[in-house]
Protein backbone atom coordinates (compact mmCIF):
# COMPACT_ATOMS: atom_id res chain seq x y z
CA UNK A 1 0.00 0.00 0.00
CA UNK A 2 1.37 3.34 -1.02
CA UNK A 3 4.55 4.55 -2.63
CA UNK A 4 7.79 2.80 -1.84
CA UNK A 5 9.87 4.55 0.79
CA UNK A 6 12.51 6.70 -0.90
CA UNK A 7 16.01 5.44 -0.38
CA UNK A 8 18.96 7.38 0.89
CA UNK A 9 19.79 9.24 4.03
CA UNK A 10 16.61 10.83 5.30
CA UNK A 11 15.72 12.60 8.50
CA UNK A 12 13.02 10.98 10.59
CA UNK A 13 11.87 7.38 10.75
CA UNK A 14 10.73 5.43 7.70
CA UNK A 15 7.00 4.80 7.50
CA UNK A 16 5.87 1.37 8.63
CA UNK A 17 2.62 -0.22 7.53
CA UNK A 18 0.56 -1.41 10.51
CA UNK A 19 -0.70 -4.96 10.57
CA UNK A 20 -4.34 -5.86 11.07
CA UNK A 21 -3.58 -7.10 14.60
CA UNK A 22 -1.93 -3.78 15.53
CA UNK A 23 -5.05 -1.96 14.39
CA UNK A 24 -7.33 -4.10 16.53
CA UNK A 25 -8.91 -6.02 13.64
CA UNK A 26 -10.33 -9.38 14.84
CA UNK A 27 -9.99 -12.61 12.93
CA UNK A 28 -13.74 -12.96 12.45
CA UNK A 29 -17.01 -11.08 12.74
CA UNK A 30 -18.98 -11.02 15.97
CA UNK A 31 -22.24 -11.45 14.02
CA UNK A 32 -23.43 -14.08 11.57
CA UNK A 33 -21.86 -13.13 8.24
CA UNK A 34 -21.06 -15.11 5.11
CA UNK A 35 -17.28 -15.66 5.14
CA UNK A 36 -16.72 -15.93 1.39
CA UNK A 37 -15.67 -12.70 -0.41
CA UNK A 38 -17.58 -11.45 -3.45
CA UNK A 39 -16.93 -9.18 -6.40
CA UNK A 40 -18.66 -5.97 -5.32
CA UNK A 41 -17.37 -3.66 -8.07
CA UNK A 42 -20.79 -3.15 -9.72
CA UNK A 43 -23.00 -4.21 -6.84
CA UNK A 44 -26.03 -2.24 -8.05
CA UNK A 45 -26.39 -4.59 -11.03
CA UNK A 46 -27.19 -7.40 -8.55
CA UNK A 47 -30.61 -5.79 -7.98
CA UNK A 48 -31.50 -6.52 -11.63
CA UNK A 49 -33.23 -3.15 -12.04
CA UNK A 50 -32.33 -1.29 -15.28
CA UNK A 51 -33.61 2.05 -13.97
CA UNK A 52 -31.48 1.77 -10.83
CA UNK A 53 -28.41 0.87 -12.90
CA UNK A 54 -28.98 3.85 -15.19
CA UNK A 55 -29.35 6.30 -12.29
CA UNK A 56 -26.29 5.07 -10.39
CA UNK A 57 -24.02 5.20 -13.41
CA UNK A 58 -25.36 8.59 -14.47
CA UNK A 59 -24.61 9.96 -11.00
CA UNK A 60 -21.10 8.52 -11.11
CA UNK A 61 -20.50 10.40 -14.36
CA UNK A 62 -22.12 13.74 -13.52
CA UNK A 63 -22.27 14.25 -9.74
CA UNK A 64 -20.82 17.60 -8.71
CA UNK A 65 -19.33 16.36 -5.43
CA UNK A 66 -17.39 13.77 -7.44
CA UNK A 67 -16.25 16.55 -9.79
CA UNK A 68 -14.89 18.45 -6.78
CA UNK A 69 -13.06 15.33 -5.58
CA UNK A 70 -11.49 14.93 -9.02
CA UNK A 71 -10.33 18.57 -8.94
CA UNK A 72 -8.74 18.03 -5.52
CA UNK A 73 -7.03 14.92 -6.88
CA UNK A 74 -5.59 16.94 -9.75
CA UNK A 75 -4.36 19.56 -7.29
CA UNK A 76 -2.62 16.88 -5.26
CA UNK A 77 -0.93 15.57 -8.41
CA UNK A 78 0.46 19.02 -9.22
CA UNK A 79 1.61 19.45 -5.62
CA UNK A 80 3.61 16.24 -6.06
CA UNK A 81 5.17 17.63 -9.26
CA UNK A 82 6.14 20.80 -7.38
CA UNK A 83 7.75 18.76 -4.58
CA UNK A 84 9.74 16.64 -7.03
CA UNK A 85 11.07 19.75 -8.74
CA UNK A 86 13.06 20.56 -5.57
CA UNK A 87 15.21 17.49 -6.24
CA UNK A 88 16.71 19.19 -9.31
CA UNK A 89 18.77 22.35 -9.87
CA UNK A 90 17.13 25.62 -10.81
CA UNK A 91 18.58 27.09 -14.00
CA UNK A 92 17.83 30.52 -15.38
CA UNK A 93 19.05 32.43 -18.39
CA UNK A 94 19.21 36.08 -19.36
CA UNK A 95 19.99 38.05 -22.50
CA UNK A 96 20.37 41.76 -23.04
CA UNK A 97 21.03 44.35 -25.67
CA UNK A 98 21.65 48.08 -25.23
CA UNK A 99 22.81 51.00 -27.36
CA UNK A 100 24.20 54.32 -26.16
CA UNK A 101 23.94 57.51 -28.16
CA UNK A 102 25.71 60.83 -27.41
CA UNK A 103 23.21 63.49 -26.42
CA UNK A 104 25.27 66.61 -27.39
CA UNK A 105 28.80 67.50 -28.44
CA UNK A 106 29.79 63.96 -28.75
CA UNK A 107 31.67 64.47 -32.06
CA UNK A 108 35.31 65.40 -32.86
CA UNK A 109 36.31 68.88 -34.25
CA UNK A 110 38.43 68.73 -37.47
CA UNK A 111 40.07 71.65 -39.50
CA UNK A 112 39.81 71.00 -43.22
CA UNK A 113 42.63 72.05 -45.71
CA UNK A 114 40.67 75.06 -46.84
CA UNK A 115 40.50 76.29 -43.26
CA UNK A 116 36.92 75.20 -42.64
CA UNK A 117 36.19 73.72 -39.19
CA UNK A 118 33.86 70.63 -39.14
CA UNK A 119 32.54 68.24 -36.45
CA UNK A 120 32.44 64.46 -37.03
CA UNK A 121 29.65 62.29 -35.64
CA UNK A 122 30.97 59.85 -33.02
CA UNK A 123 27.92 57.52 -33.47
CA UNK A 124 26.39 55.15 -30.82
CA UNK A 125 27.79 52.06 -29.10
CA UNK A 126 26.16 48.58 -29.09
CA UNK A 127 26.34 46.20 -26.15
CA UNK A 128 25.27 42.52 -26.15
CA UNK A 129 25.16 40.25 -23.07
CA UNK A 130 24.25 36.67 -22.19
CA UNK A 131 24.03 35.08 -18.75
CA UNK A 132 23.31 31.68 -17.25
CA UNK A 133 22.60 31.12 -13.56
CA UNK A 134 22.13 27.85 -11.69
CA UNK A 135 21.42 27.04 -8.06
CA UNK A 136 20.97 23.78 -6.22
CA UNK A 137 20.26 22.90 -2.62
CA UNK A 138 21.92 19.60 -1.83
CA UNK A 139 19.48 17.37 0.04
CA UNK A 140 22.05 16.30 2.61
CA UNK A 141 19.60 15.09 5.24
CA UNK A 142 16.68 14.01 3.11
CA UNK A 143 14.27 16.83 3.87
CA UNK A 144 13.33 17.26 0.22
CA UNK A 145 12.94 13.51 -0.30
CA UNK A 146 10.70 13.32 2.74
CA UNK A 147 8.57 16.15 1.31
CA UNK A 148 8.26 14.25 -1.96
CA UNK A 149 7.30 11.16 0.04
CA UNK A 150 4.64 13.17 1.92
CA UNK A 151 3.27 14.68 -1.29
CA UNK A 152 3.09 11.25 -2.91
CA UNK A 153 1.13 9.88 0.03
CA UNK A 154 -1.20 12.89 -0.05
CA UNK A 155 -1.78 12.35 -3.77
CA UNK A 156 -2.72 8.73 -3.14
CA UNK A 157 -4.96 9.81 -0.24
CA UNK A 158 -6.75 12.22 -2.58
CA UNK A 159 -7.32 9.32 -4.98
CA UNK A 160 -8.90 7.25 -2.22
CA UNK A 161 -10.97 10.27 -1.13
CA UNK A 162 -12.32 10.43 -4.66
CA UNK A 163 -13.18 6.71 -4.54
CA UNK A 164 -14.90 7.19 -1.17
CA UNK A 165 -16.97 10.02 -2.62
CA UNK A 166 -17.86 7.83 -5.60
CA UNK A 167 -19.07 5.07 -3.29
CA UNK A 168 -21.06 7.51 -1.19
CA UNK A 169 -22.85 8.95 -4.21
CA UNK A 170 -23.60 5.51 -5.70
CA UNK A 171 -25.09 4.22 -2.45
CA UNK A 172 -27.04 7.44 -1.86
CA UNK A 173 -28.64 7.25 -5.30
CA UNK A 174 -29.57 3.61 -4.76
CA UNK A 175 -30.95 4.31 -1.28
CA UNK A 176 -33.15 7.15 -2.51
CA UNK A 177 -34.35 5.03 -5.41
CA UNK A 178 -35.43 2.33 -2.96
CA UNK A 179 -37.15 4.97 -0.83
CA UNK A 180 -38.98 6.36 -3.87
CA UNK A 181 -40.26 2.91 -4.86
CA UNK A 182 -41.23 2.23 -1.26
CA UNK A 183 -43.20 5.46 -1.00
CA UNK A 184 -44.97 4.60 -4.24
CA UNK A 185 -46.01 1.24 -2.81
CA UNK A 186 -47.19 2.83 0.43
CA UNK A 187 -49.16 5.42 -1.53
CA UNK A 188 -50.87 2.65 -3.47
CA UNK A 189 -51.68 0.91 -0.19
CA UNK A 190 -53.05 4.11 1.32
CA UNK A 191 -55.23 4.82 -1.69
CA UNK A 192 -56.52 1.23 -1.75
CA UNK A 193 -57.32 1.49 1.96
CA UNK A 194 -59.04 4.81 1.35
CA UNK A 195 -61.28 3.20 -1.29
CA UNK A 196 -62.25 0.44 1.16
CA UNK A 197 -62.99 2.98 3.88
CA UNK A 198 -65.13 4.96 1.45
CA UNK A 199 -67.13 1.78 0.95
CA UNK A 200 -67.32 1.20 4.71
CA UNK A 201 -68.51 4.77 5.25
CA UNK A 202 -71.24 4.26 2.67
CA UNK A 203 -72.35 0.99 4.28
CA UNK A 204 -72.38 2.58 7.75
CA UNK A 205 -74.51 5.42 6.39
CA UNK A 206 -77.04 3.01 4.94
CA UNK A 207 -77.24 1.06 8.20
CA UNK A 208 -77.70 4.29 10.20
CA UNK A 209 -80.53 5.39 7.85
CA UNK A 210 -82.15 1.98 8.23
CA UNK A 211 -82.04 2.35 12.00
CA UNK A 212 -79.89 -0.76 12.38
CA UNK A 213 -77.01 1.04 14.12
CA UNK A 214 -76.45 4.39 15.77
CA UNK A 215 -74.67 7.30 14.11
CA UNK A 216 -71.55 6.32 16.08
CA UNK A 217 -70.70 3.81 13.32
CA UNK A 218 -70.85 6.50 10.66
CA UNK A 219 -68.69 8.87 12.68
CA UNK A 220 -66.12 6.15 13.32
CA UNK A 221 -66.04 5.37 9.61
CA UNK A 222 -65.64 9.04 8.77
CA UNK A 223 -62.80 9.47 11.28
CA UNK A 224 -60.95 6.39 9.97
CA UNK A 225 -61.23 7.61 6.41
CA UNK A 226 -59.93 11.08 7.32
CA UNK A 227 -56.94 9.63 9.17
CA UNK A 228 -56.02 7.51 6.16
CA UNK A 229 -56.44 10.46 3.80
CA UNK A 230 -54.28 12.64 6.07
CA UNK A 231 -51.33 10.28 5.62
CA UNK A 232 -51.31 10.53 1.82
CA UNK A 233 -49.86 14.08 1.53
CA UNK A 234 -46.99 13.14 3.85
CA UNK A 235 -46.13 10.13 1.68
CA UNK A 236 -46.31 12.28 -1.46
CA UNK A 237 -43.96 14.81 0.11
CA UNK A 238 -41.47 12.07 1.06
CA UNK A 239 -41.66 10.58 -2.44
CA UNK A 240 -41.01 13.96 -4.02
CA UNK A 241 -37.99 14.52 -1.75
CA UNK A 242 -36.45 11.15 -2.73
CA UNK A 243 -36.94 11.75 -6.47
CA UNK A 244 -35.58 15.29 -6.21
CA UNK A 245 -32.53 14.02 -4.32
CA UNK A 246 -31.80 11.49 -7.06
CA UNK A 247 -31.85 14.24 -9.69
CA UNK A 248 -29.50 16.49 -7.71
CA UNK A 249 -27.12 13.59 -7.13
CA UNK A 250 -26.92 13.18 -10.91
CA UNK A 251 -26.10 16.86 -11.36
CA UNK A 252 -29.56 17.90 -12.59
CA UNK A 253 -32.50 20.00 -11.44
CA UNK A 254 -34.80 18.39 -8.84
CA UNK A 255 -37.59 17.56 -11.28
CA UNK A 256 -35.42 15.89 -13.91
CA UNK A 257 -36.47 12.28 -13.17
CA UNK A 258 -40.10 12.76 -12.23
CA UNK A 259 -41.33 11.55 -15.67
CA UNK A 260 -39.01 8.52 -15.56
CA UNK A 261 -40.18 7.45 -12.10
CA UNK A 262 -43.83 8.48 -12.44
CA UNK A 263 -45.03 4.94 -13.12
CA UNK A 264 -44.86 2.89 -9.88
CA UNK A 265 -42.25 0.16 -9.88
CA UNK A 266 -41.38 -2.63 -7.46
CA UNK A 267 -38.92 -2.20 -4.63
CA UNK A 268 -35.68 -3.72 -5.99
CA UNK A 269 -34.76 -7.02 -4.42
CA UNK A 270 -31.12 -8.05 -4.36
CA UNK A 271 -29.58 -11.33 -3.19
CA UNK A 272 -30.59 -12.75 0.18
CA UNK A 273 -27.03 -12.60 1.53
CA UNK A 274 -23.68 -11.02 0.70
CA UNK A 275 -20.28 -12.54 1.37
CA UNK A 276 -18.50 -10.30 3.87
CA UNK A 277 -15.14 -12.08 3.74
CA UNK A 278 -12.87 -11.56 6.72
CA UNK A 279 -12.59 -8.33 8.76
CA UNK A 280 -9.05 -7.66 7.51
CA UNK A 281 -10.49 -7.12 4.04
CA UNK A 282 -11.71 -3.66 5.05
CA UNK A 283 -8.08 -2.48 5.14
CA UNK A 284 -7.92 -3.04 1.39
CA UNK A 285 -11.50 -2.61 0.19
CA UNK A 286 -12.60 0.53 2.01
CA UNK A 287 -11.23 3.66 0.27
CA UNK A 288 -11.80 5.84 3.34
CA UNK A 289 -9.62 3.48 5.40
CA UNK A 290 -6.91 3.52 2.74
CA UNK A 291 -7.09 7.32 2.59
CA UNK A 292 -6.57 7.46 6.36
CA UNK A 293 -3.57 5.12 6.03
CA UNK A 294 -2.04 7.34 3.37
CA UNK A 295 -2.68 10.34 5.61
CA UNK A 296 -0.66 8.64 8.32
CA UNK A 297 2.16 7.97 5.84
CA UNK A 298 2.19 11.65 4.82
CA UNK A 299 2.21 12.81 8.44
CA UNK A 300 5.10 10.46 9.23
CA UNK A 301 7.12 11.85 6.32
CA UNK A 302 6.47 15.40 7.54
CA UNK A 303 8.40 14.57 10.73
CA UNK A 304 11.47 14.02 8.55
CA UNK A 305 10.83 17.32 6.74
CA UNK A 306 10.78 19.15 10.07
CA UNK A 307 13.85 17.33 11.45
CA UNK A 308 15.89 18.15 8.35
CA UNK A 309 15.56 21.84 9.23
CA UNK A 310 17.68 21.21 12.33
CA UNK A 311 20.75 20.30 10.26
CA UNK A 312 23.05 22.35 8.01
CA UNK A 313 21.92 23.20 4.49
CA UNK A 314 24.35 23.21 1.56
CA UNK A 315 23.58 25.54 -1.33
CA UNK A 316 25.58 25.59 -4.56
CA UNK A 317 25.21 28.32 -7.14
CA UNK A 318 27.07 29.26 -10.29
CA UNK A 319 26.91 31.68 -13.18
CA UNK A 320 28.31 32.18 -16.70
CA UNK A 321 28.35 35.66 -18.30
CA UNK A 322 29.61 37.25 -21.50
CA UNK A 323 29.52 40.79 -22.94
CA UNK A 324 30.47 42.07 -26.38
CA UNK A 325 29.91 45.08 -28.64
CA UNK A 326 28.70 42.79 -31.43
CA UNK A 327 26.64 39.62 -31.55
CA UNK A 328 29.43 37.76 -33.29
CA UNK A 329 31.85 38.41 -30.43
CA UNK A 330 29.62 37.20 -27.62
CA UNK A 331 31.54 33.97 -27.11
CA UNK A 332 35.02 35.46 -27.35
CA UNK A 333 35.24 36.06 -23.62
CA UNK A 334 33.18 34.14 -21.07
CA UNK A 335 33.41 34.63 -17.32
CA UNK A 336 31.98 32.39 -14.68
CA UNK A 337 31.70 31.87 -10.96
CA UNK A 338 30.89 29.07 -8.56
CA UNK A 339 29.78 29.47 -4.96
CA UNK A 340 29.00 26.95 -2.26
CA UNK A 341 27.54 27.98 1.06
CA UNK A 342 26.70 26.10 4.23
CA UNK A 343 24.04 27.51 6.53
CA UNK A 344 23.06 26.36 9.98
CA UNK A 345 20.41 27.69 12.33
CA UNK A 346 22.09 28.68 15.61
CA UNK A 347 19.28 30.30 17.55
CA UNK A 348 15.61 30.46 16.61
CA UNK A 349 13.84 30.58 19.93
CA UNK A 350 12.96 26.86 19.82
CA UNK A 351 10.89 27.24 16.65
CA UNK A 352 12.48 24.37 14.72
CA UNK A 353 12.27 21.92 17.63
CA UNK A 354 8.65 22.95 18.15
CA UNK A 355 7.95 22.17 14.50
CA UNK A 356 9.36 18.67 14.97
CA UNK A 357 7.22 18.10 18.05
CA UNK A 358 4.20 19.47 16.21
CA UNK A 359 4.80 17.07 13.30
CA UNK A 360 5.05 14.16 15.72
CA UNK A 361 1.77 15.17 17.33
CA UNK A 362 0.16 15.38 13.88
CA UNK A 363 1.42 11.85 13.13
CA UNK A 364 -0.04 10.59 16.42
CA UNK A 365 -3.38 12.17 15.48
CA UNK A 366 -3.20 10.60 12.01
CA UNK A 367 -2.56 7.18 13.56
CA UNK A 368 -5.56 7.58 15.85
CA UNK A 369 -7.68 8.70 12.88
CA UNK A 370 -6.54 5.64 10.92
CA UNK A 371 -7.39 3.29 13.79
CA UNK A 372 -10.76 5.01 14.20
CA UNK A 373 -11.57 4.62 10.50
CA UNK A 374 -10.76 0.91 10.69
CA UNK A 375 -13.02 0.35 13.70
CA UNK A 376 -15.80 2.44 12.14
CA UNK A 377 -15.58 0.32 8.97
CA UNK A 378 -15.90 -2.88 11.00
CA UNK A 379 -18.86 -1.37 12.83
CA UNK A 380 -20.52 -0.42 9.54
CA UNK A 381 -20.22 -3.97 8.21
CA UNK A 382 -21.60 -5.61 11.35
CA UNK A 383 -24.45 -3.11 11.73
CA UNK A 384 -25.45 -3.50 8.08
CA UNK A 385 -25.29 -7.29 8.37
CA UNK A 386 -27.55 -7.31 11.44
CA UNK A 387 -29.92 -4.81 9.80
CA UNK A 388 -30.16 -7.01 6.68
CA UNK A 389 -30.90 -10.13 8.72
CA UNK A 390 -33.43 -8.28 10.88
CA UNK A 391 -35.20 -6.79 7.86
CA UNK A 392 -35.40 -10.24 6.27
CA UNK A 393 -37.01 -11.69 9.39
CA UNK A 394 -39.41 -8.75 9.66
CA UNK A 395 -40.41 -9.28 6.01
CA UNK A 396 -41.21 -12.93 6.68
CA UNK A 397 -43.30 -12.13 9.74
CA UNK A 398 -45.13 -9.23 8.12
CA UNK A 399 -45.99 -11.47 5.17
CA UNK A 400 -47.70 -13.85 7.61
CA UNK A 401 -49.39 -10.95 9.38
CA UNK A 402 -50.57 -9.47 6.09
CA UNK A 403 -52.09 -12.75 4.99
CA UNK A 404 -53.88 -13.25 8.31
CA UNK A 405 -55.03 -9.62 8.56
CA UNK A 406 -56.39 -9.77 5.01
CA UNK A 407 -58.47 -12.82 5.84
CA UNK A 408 -59.72 -11.26 9.09
CA UNK A 409 -60.64 -7.97 7.44
CA UNK A 410 -62.49 -9.75 4.63
CA UNK A 411 -64.47 -11.80 7.14
CA UNK A 412 -65.21 -8.77 9.36
CA UNK A 413 -66.40 -6.75 6.36
CA UNK A 414 -68.75 -9.54 5.34
CA UNK A 415 -70.08 -9.92 8.87
CA UNK A 416 -70.63 -6.17 9.23
CA UNK A 417 -72.62 -6.07 5.99
CA UNK A 418 -74.76 -8.85 7.41
CA UNK A 419 -75.10 -7.20 10.80
CA UNK A 420 -73.22 -9.98 12.58
CA UNK A 421 -70.57 -7.69 14.06
CA UNK A 422 -70.20 -4.07 15.02
CA UNK A 423 -68.21 -1.35 13.28
CA UNK A 424 -65.56 -1.25 16.02
CA UNK A 425 -64.58 -4.83 15.20
CA UNK A 426 -64.51 -4.05 11.48
CA UNK A 427 -62.45 -0.92 12.07
CA UNK A 428 -59.96 -2.84 14.20
CA UNK A 429 -59.50 -5.50 11.55
CA UNK A 430 -59.16 -2.91 8.78
CA UNK A 431 -56.53 -1.05 10.83
CA UNK A 432 -54.62 -4.30 11.38
CA UNK A 433 -54.67 -4.95 7.64
CA UNK A 434 -53.37 -1.48 6.81
CA UNK A 435 -50.64 -1.80 9.44
CA UNK A 436 -49.52 -5.24 8.22
CA UNK A 437 -49.53 -4.19 4.57
CA UNK A 438 -47.57 -1.02 5.34
CA UNK A 439 -45.18 -2.96 7.58
CA UNK A 440 -44.48 -5.45 4.81
CA UNK A 441 -43.61 -2.66 2.38
CA UNK A 442 -41.35 -0.96 4.93
CA UNK A 443 -39.63 -4.25 5.75
CA UNK A 444 -38.87 -4.81 2.07
CA UNK A 445 -37.67 -1.23 1.80
CA UNK A 446 -35.49 -1.64 4.90
CA UNK A 447 -34.08 -4.90 3.55
CA UNK A 448 -33.03 -3.25 0.29
CA UNK A 449 -31.50 -0.23 2.05
CA UNK A 450 -29.65 -2.53 4.48
CA UNK A 451 -28.27 -4.47 1.52
CA UNK A 452 -27.09 -1.22 -0.06
CA UNK A 453 -25.50 -0.18 3.25
CA UNK A 454 -23.70 -3.53 3.45
CA UNK A 455 -22.33 -3.18 -0.07
CA UNK A 456 -21.06 0.31 0.83
CA UNK A 457 -19.65 -0.87 4.18
CA UNK A 458 -17.68 -3.59 2.42
CA UNK A 459 -16.23 -1.01 0.03
CA UNK A 460 -18.14 -2.06 -3.09
CA UNK A 461 -18.40 0.19 -6.12
CA UNK A 462 -14.78 0.62 -7.19
CA UNK A 463 -11.76 -1.46 -8.17
CA UNK A 464 -9.80 -1.90 -4.93
CA UNK A 465 -6.81 -3.34 -6.80
CA UNK A 466 -6.04 0.03 -8.44
CA UNK A 467 -5.15 3.31 -6.75
CA UNK A 468 -7.24 6.05 -8.43
CA UNK A 469 -5.17 8.71 -10.21
CA UNK A 470 -5.97 12.07 -11.77
CA UNK A 471 -6.02 10.40 -15.18
CA UNK A 472 -8.31 7.47 -14.32
CA UNK A 473 -10.63 9.61 -12.19
CA UNK A 474 -11.63 11.72 -15.18
CA UNK A 475 -13.80 8.84 -16.43
CA UNK A 476 -16.12 8.04 -13.50
CA UNK A 477 -18.86 5.51 -13.98
CA UNK A 478 -16.60 2.99 -15.75
CA UNK A 479 -15.58 1.22 -12.54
Amino acid sequence: MGLATLSGCGAGADYRVRSAAELGVPDGWSVAAAPQPEDLTRWWSKFDDPVLTRLVEQAAAANLDIAQAIARLRQAREALVVSRSDLFPTIGGSAGYSRTEPLRGGGTTVTLPDGTVATTDSGGRNSFSLGLDASYQVDLFGGVRRQVEASGAQYEAAGFDYAAMLLSVESEVARNYVLARGYQARLENAKASLAIQDDNLEIAGFRVQAGLVSSVDAEQARASRAQTAAGIPALEQQYNAAVSRIAVLTGQAPGAFKPLLAAPGPIPRGPESVGAGIPANVLRQRPDVRAAERGLAAATAQIGVARAQLFPALNISGSLDTNAVSAGGLFDTITGGLFAGLTQAIFNGGRLNAQVRSSRAAADAALAAYQSSVLAALEDVENATVALNAAGERERQFAIAYDAAGNSALLARSQYRSGLTDFTTLNTQEAALVSARDGLVQARQDKATALIALYAALGGGWDASVTPTARTATTPGTN
